[in-house]
């Protein structure tokens, strides 16, 4: 088979062969790309030019993010100032545009001008029926029809913004502009007034409550204070008072305990001297702290003395001697004084002991009551300061929900604004729509890429063999070659059929005779002997196609006999100039001999068998044994026997022929044949497993775009002879 060059599909869309197909399609396309554009750019001009003139008019305004202070900076306005922020700022430039372009201001103005009836600002003047136009006027939204027409324009790097509207009347664009910016001051003076407001509301009912709990927090503190005995002493002294008694108890009790034990240690002695003494001897209590004072001291003395008197008086006298008597009473007074002035002293130390152990216990009591006081004093300071947080609280809500107030009240009086005007709208008699030109270049470039978009679905869309590619890779075929357009006009068909004999040096009679080679070079080893010329539908060329192939094969020398096969349109014996009385269908029907039915032409080794009469069964009769001798017979004669065959998809009479030659070619006519109807002419060549050679492109136009940088240097090439043989002509005449 054939090679050529094929692209691989999966690729098309990455080569630049295939954007040079899209190139040449529109350069071949281009006056459907310039109507395309043509067309819509007038009709995008004659809309532009009918509609409206549309005016624009804008206000500048300044917008500070802080309206100007006046009061004193204690006091605080209700929308804040903390607003450096640059997020904070570029939102709320943000939020003031919204406004701006909001439905409230939009409200506004339409209240103030009464654009609700303003027939013509809602577009309603050309109503003449005034019924109709009061009750379209009603169903009118003059508030969103001007919302629609105001635009915020933000000036960079700057607090000045432009207000624009729109309008149909220059004047009335103006007005509406400066409508609007009024408007937008008045609107944001009321949504301050209108926070301030809910403000001072919510906290008149906060007031309340706090007032009414900070009365109750400080009765229940009172009521507190009652019952605990806090009203004539306050907390702390108080809490002073018991402290202090209980570090004095505390102080007292430690010098009695130190008394106690020094007593305790001097009764321990005394009973410990009192244990160790003679039974009688009462000397021991001498030794008792507290026994050398002069009063015992002067009964010892006195004891002493009478017992001295005693005991002289016994060396004198008996016991019973009266002055022994007396000396002995008087004796056994002052020892038995003396005896009760020691026993005394011991209880009075034992007495001392006693008393200081009394007082200890007192001292604890009271230093326990002192505690528990402590104690219960310091449960009753916690629910007191509890209590008095929670009025100072209440007292401290309450003076800060006031002074708010009287801050919210105060600068509520004020009707300060944060916006002021810059520049006032004036009525501007420029119109900024349509434009007109704007509208008409960008209609053309609309316009251009619609044609472009046409040209490349035309591309897509169509469905015809036009070029190698598409022999190759849409039906499977060996792309045998080419013949060009035959020019020429004023030519008779037969002149145009006979054009490669008359022409030998043109560019058709070079393409012939390309494909003459390719068709050598299918099958070196065994050349064909018969040839099938098909096409698949009517007037593509397969007869003109048979005589030039058969022209250029005699051209080598060979002798070649085409016969006409198609037995419903004849057309080679009129192409030739031969009759037709005598033909295939007089042979296979037992009727003259192939010797007198061939006829000779003006072409050296060029013969040709007519169809004779049309049968009334073409197909019956070329499938005959009798037409199947005929061919042995014509290929005994001659080298080549070329077969005009009718189209395959019109009758069955080419997949019969094709059955009995050695192959076919099918005849395609470049940019007309439908590819669907091709493959349908192919699937009927292999259901009778005809021996397909390829396929020629008749009828191509060398000077489409699509062929120019592959079959253009035909043209170009065998046109220069052309014009040599024709000034040689001129020359020799």
């Amino acid at each position: 088979m054939l090679e050529g060059s094929v692209n691989d599909p999966a690729n098309a869309a990455l080569t630049p062969l295939n954007v040079m197909r899209y190139v040449r399609a529109f350069w071949r396309r281009k006056w459907i790309v310039l109507g395309v554009a043509v067309l819509i750019t007038g009709l995008t001009a004659l809309h532009t030019t009918r509609k409206p003139k549309v005016y624009a008019a804008s206000t500048s305004l300044i917008i500070d993010v802080t309206a100007p202070r006046v009061l004193d900076t204690d006091v605080k306005e209700l929308m804040g100032d903390e607003r450096s922020n640059y997020w904070f700022n570029k939102e709320y430039y943000a939020t003031q545009n919204q406004v701006i372009t909001s439905r409230a201001v939009a409200t506004r103005v339409a209240e103030k001008l009464g654009l609700q009836h303003d027939a013509a600002f809602l577009g309603l003047a050309h109503l003449q029926d005034e019924k109709a136009r009061l009750q379209a006027m009603q169903l009118a939204d003059a508030a969103g029809m001007l919302q629609a027409r105001i635009s915020v324009i933000p000036v960079k790097d700057s607090r000045v913004v432009n207000i624009a509207v729109e309008d149909l009347d220059p004047q009335r664009a103006a007005l509406l502009a400066n409508e609007v910016a009024q408007a937008y001051m008045a609107e944001n003076l009321a949504l301050r007034l209108r926070t301030t407001e809910t403000a001072t509301q919510w906290l008149e009912e906060r007031k309340v409550e706090l007032e009414r709990a900070s009365q109750a927090s400080e009765l229940a503190l009172y009521d507190f204070k009652k019952d605990a005995d806090m009203l004539s002493v306050s907390p702390e002294n108080k809490k002073s008072s018991v402290t202090e008694r209980i570090n004095s108890y505390e102080a007292t009790l430690t010098q009695v305990r130190t008394k106690i034990a020094a007593l305790q240690g001097r009764v321990e002695a005394i009973r410990q001297l009192q244990k160790s003494s003679q039974p009688g001897d009462e000397t021991w209590a001498e030794a008792v702290p507290g026994a050398s004072d002069s009063a015992i001291q002067e009964l010892k003395r006195r004891y002493v003395e009478q017992r001295a008197v005693c005991v002289e008086l016994s060396e004198r006298y008996l016991a019973e001697h009266p002055k022994m008597l007396e000396c002995n009473t008087k004796l056994a007074v002052v020892r038995e004084d003396f005896v009760r002035s020691l026993a005394n002293v011991v209880r009075k130390a034992e007495t001392e002991l006693a008393q200081a152990v009394a007082e200890e216990k007192n001292l604890m009591r009271l230093l326990a009551a002192a505690q528990d006081e402590s104690f219960q004093f310091g449960k009753r300071q916690i629910e007191f300061d509890r209590m008095n947080r929670e009025a100072e609280n209440n007292r401290r809500l309450y003076e800060s929900v006031l002074r708010r107030l009287k801050d919210i009240e105060l600068s509520g009086l004020l009707r300060t604004t944060n916006v002021r005007v810059l520049d006032a709208a004036r009525p501007s008699y420029g119109p900024i729509k349509p434009d007109v030109q704007r509208s008409v270049m960008l209609a053309m470039l609309v316009g251009l890429l619609a044609g472009c978009a046409v040209v490349v679905l035309l591309e897509i869309l169509e469905n015809t063999v036009a070029t190698q590619a598409d022999v190759e890779e849409r039906l499977g075929l060996a792309f045998l070659g080419f013949v060009p357009r035959v020019e020429g006009k004023g030519e008779s068909p037969k002149d145009r059929d006979l054009f490669v004999h008359r022409q030998p040096k043109s560019s058709v009679a070079e393409c012939c005779r390309a494909i003459r080679t390719n068709l050598l070079f299918m099958s070196p080893d065994k050349p064909f002997k018969t040839l099938v010329v098909t096409s698949s539908g009517p007037q593509e060329g397969k007869s003109t196609s048979c005589i030039f192939l058969g022209v250029a094969m005699a051209q080598s020398g060979n002798r070649v006999l085409l016969l006409d096969t198609d037995m419903r349109r004849p057309r080679l014996h009129k192409a030739f100039g031969v009759p037709n009385d005598v033909g295939i269908s007089s042979l296979v029907v037992g009727e003259g001999s192939l010797d007198k039915a061939v006829k000779s032409t003006e072409v050296p080794n060029l013969f040709v068998l007519p169809c004779g009469p049309i049968p009334p069964n073409p197909a019956e009769l070329l499938h005959t044994q009798a037409f199947a001798d005929l061919l042995k017979a014509a290929g005994e004669k001659f080298d080549r026997i070329i077969l005009d065959s009718p189209p395959l998809n019109a009758v069955s009479d080419s997949a019969v022929l094709a059955t009995q030659a050695d192959g076919v070619v099918l005849v395609l006519r470049a940019g007309k044949t439908n590819r669907d109807a091709a493959a349908r002419a192919l699937r009927s060549l292999a259901d009778v497993q005809a021996q397909m050679y390829g396929a020629v492109l008749n009828d191509l136009d060398v000077t489409d775009s699509r062929y120019r940088d592959t079959y253009m240097s035909y043209r170009g090439y065998y046109g220069h002879y052309a014009a040599e043989e024709s000034k040689d002509g001129a020359a020799s005449s």
